[in-house]
């Protein structure tokens, strides 16, 4: 593991001037744009990352659809490009503690967080698609004695990823890996706001021994970078985490383009369920508190809607006050604290507003609401707790993104389930009972791609994360991840 000497040790390293992968080189925007580089710790900048016009991925996207078409990376034996993807999570794993502060750096997670989701998760990403590489069969058709047919998977090409700076890394993985584990090549555009863990990625990559223009790395803004990727006519998929509004763009895009495939996993607000049967409500209180509250909120799953059966209300809400007072706010990479900084002065800004203007509407603030710190420069807001919030309200039915709990009672779980489906969003759930029938008839009836039952968060590789509704389709993780990468074709032959 680590310890703080080890933190302070390599926290102020100085970072140089970021530059794109392109190819095997390290280049700058052609038009030399650059765009600082903001720690949500303090404020102050820290590098600089190019900004990518529609030249620079033009010629990242000609560059993977070059290493695509020679088969250097697509046409390798199964067992070396396992033996690569391996090489890369046991350099990762080599570099966790440098990785994870970076990303701290950039983005503001606590430290003790980002150490196993950003690092650890990337790593472990990468060895299960390793593994996938040579478990993905083809099929023969049952047809007459007459014919045979056969349906095979093949990779897309070039794959167009775009990921947020919630996590980038880990979110990062789960577009890279199984698309380069189908033979694919990839150009990633990570968020500006969180592009340094990245941007080492690609260096890992290219020392693991991945062919050069298998992975290239354009930085930059949505509006410029971002669009000319999801944009160009010889990307043939796109995979994007982020806002649904983005989302819309992307699909505007694509059919203005050349009508690539387009996965997205999109917002959340996603309703936690605790019935009066809860085995443990103090566990319950804990566990639904860092549910909300790790990241500072900005965790696209975060159960930001806490839905609790009337017969308990002020009890829970009592006990999940009592526990989120206690959580420790500041320096993310201090590992005494709970909770780090929120990504950026705007994001703070929006976070707040939500809060007022549910004040406005009727909601109780009961803890939090403010923002912390603000002498260090950094961007730090308080655990925020809101009762007395109803459907109709701004903040019940958009998503926040930031360490805002709102609570909502309800009698029955005809009205628990109207409450958790009120919203145009359905990414994940979680249900609190010792009834596993109840259990089941929630899981049933709640619309959200992951249900969680007596616990809330986590989960593995082996399991997809999909949005239903407004939240997003395709899955990202799990096998079911090696589809939005592959083409499926089919042959019938005569014998």
């Amino acid at each position: 593991m680590y310890n703080q000497k080890e933190i302070d040790k390599i926290r102020y390293n100085s970072i140089p001037e970021q530059k794109l992968l392109i190819g095997s080189k390290w280049v700058k925007a052609k038009k030399g744009k650059i765009q600082n580089i903001i720690s949500p710790i303090n404020g102050e900048k820290i590098s600089e990352i190019q900004v990518s016009d529609e030249a620079d991925v033009d010629e990242a996207v000609k560059s993977s659809r070059a290493i695509f078409e020679k088969g250097q990376w697509s046409n390798m034996p199964p067992a070396a490009k396992k033996k690569v993807m391996h090489k890369i999570a046991d350099l990762i794993e080599g570099s966790m503690l440098e990785l994870a502060v970076l990303g701290v750096r950039d983005n503001g997670t606590e430290i003790n967080m980002a150490y196993k989701a950003e690092p650890g998760s990337a790593a472990g990403t990468f060895r299960y698609y390793a593994e996938a590489i040579d478990k993905v069969y083809g099929e023969i058709s049952n047809t007459s004695n007459d014919f045979v047919g056969l349906i095979q998977r093949e990779p897309v090409g070039v794959v167009g990823a775009i990921v947020p700076w919630n996590f980038p890394l880990m979110i990062g993985a789960w577009k890279i890996a199984p698309a380069l584990a189908m033979g694919n090549s990839v150009v990633i555009k990570p968020s500006e706001a969180a592009s340094l863990s990245i941007l080492r990625l690609g260096e890992i990559c290219l020392e693991a021994g991945l062919p050069p223009g298998t992975l290239n790395i354009v930085t930059g803004n949505g509006r410029t970078t971002g669009q000319a990727l999801a944009r160009h006519m010889d990307v043939d998929v796109l995979t994007f985490t982020g806002s649904g509004n983005t989302g819309r763009q992307l699909l505007e895009y694509s059919a203005q383009s050349n009508m690539k495939r387009v996965y997205q996993e999109l917002g959340g607000k996603s309703p936690n369920i605790i019935f009066s049967d809860t085995d443990n409500l103090e566990e319950a209180a804990k566990v639904s508190a860092m549910g909300i509250f790790r990241n500072s909120g900005e965790v696209c799953v975060a159960g930001s809607r806490l839905l609790v059966e009337d017969k308990i209300h002020d009890e829970f809400l009592n006990l999940i006050s009592n526990f989120s007072s206690k959580l420790k706010i500041g320096d993310p990479l201090n590992i005494q604290n709970d909770v780090g900084a929120i990504n950026s002065e705007s994001q703070l800004q929006s976070d707040m507003d939500f809060v007022k203007k549910a004040e406005t509407e009727g909601g109780i603030v009961e803890l939090g609401g403010k923002r912390v710190h603000e002498a260090t420069g950094g961007f730090y807001m308080e655990p925020t707790i809101v009762s007395s919030v109803k459907k109709d309200m701004d903040i019940f039915q958009n998503e926040v993104f930031g360490p805002v709990l709102t609570v909502t009672s309800f009698s029955n779980e005809e009205e628990a389930v109207q409450l958790a489906n009120g919203t145009s969003f359905g990414l994940a759930s979680g249900v609190w009972t010792t009834n596993l029938s109840k259990a089941h008839r929630m899981i049933k009836k709640i619309k959200a791609g992951t249900v969680f039952v007596n616990t809330y968060g986590g989960s593995d590789n082996t399991l997809p994360l999909t949005g239903v509704k407004q939240s997003g389709n395709g899955s990202d993780k799990s096998l079911h991840a090696l589809d939005k990468f592959t083409d499926l074709k089919s042959v019938w032959m005569k014998l």
